[in-house]
């Protein structure tokens, strides 16, 4: 496994509740303020975007590329980031 990022182990540690979508491993300002023009303002509603494509990491990385722009290393950061924590909570 890659190793991961503090902001990573910091939303995997705890239930989402209602987290910013900034506080998303990969998601930084300028992500986070083009998925929340998107109304995807929060970490669950991203996390219900992942499970709609059950959870297929290709779909949705396409998805973080066409909706906010993410490049590869962001999108890997996010869907490793929602896979974890679906891992633990769901």
């Amino acid at each position: 496994m890659s190793s991961t990022t503090q902001k990573h182990r910091d939303f995997v540690a705890e239930p989402m509740g209602d987290k910013s979508v900034m506080a998303l491993a990969g998601i930084g300002e300028a992500l986070g303020k083009r998925l929340e023009g998107k109304h995807f303002d929060k970490a669950y509603v991203v996390l219900g975007q992942y499970l709609v494509l059950k959870k297929d990491e290709e779909g949705f990385r396409e998805w973080l590329k066409h909706t906010c722009g993410a490049n590869a290393k962001q999108q890997g950061d996010c869907y490793g980031c929602l896979q974890e924590w679906c891992d633990s909570f769901l």
